[in-house]
């Protein structure tokens, strides 16, 4: 991981400005994002892993090594499973610190707002406060 979280996000708002703003360009390629994650097994696809806020059904589990967290997310729609796959490839195997002191400044770079729309938005912001929580409850378990 020699990549940062803001070398990842400047990645991320390169690939989405060579798409020159086309709304539909854009959808697509969120979706495309989503094929990249890896499958999520059945076994995590459990209410208590749902993301609440979201409109799709988006699950969200952890793992917590040497220090770091571990992302496994998976969506039934395609659309959202772009976006936690964003988010996923920023923050994966990150400190809980890392993770609680970036700021997302790609979200309003690629202009997601006027992509996603408000449902959407919501919650996309879901997600990235789920996210956090795991980050906040490891770093809470790292100081006992």
């Amino acid at each position: 991981m020699n990549q940062s979280i803001n070398e990842i996000q400047e990645e991320i708002i390169d690939e989405f400005s060579m798409l020159g703003g086309d709304m539909e360009s854009t959808v697509f390629y969120i979706m495309e994002l989503g094929n990249h994650l890896p499958p999520l097994d059945e076994k995590y696809k459990i209410p208590e892993n749902l993301v609440k806020g979201c409109q799709s059904k988006v699950w969200l589990t952890t793992s917590f090594k040497e220090g770091k967290i571990f992302f496994l997310a998976d969506s039934n729609t395609e659309v959202t499973k772009g976006l936690i796959s964003m988010l996923i490839r920023i923050w994966n195997g990150r400190t809980p610190k890392e993770i609680l002191n970036s700021d997302l400044y790609f979200i309003e770079k690629i202009g997601m707002q006027r992509v996603v729309g408000s449902q959407r938005s919501n919650g996309f912001a879901s997600m990235i406060k789920q996210m956090k929580l795991y980050a906040l409850g490891y770093q809470q378990k790292e100081k006992v």
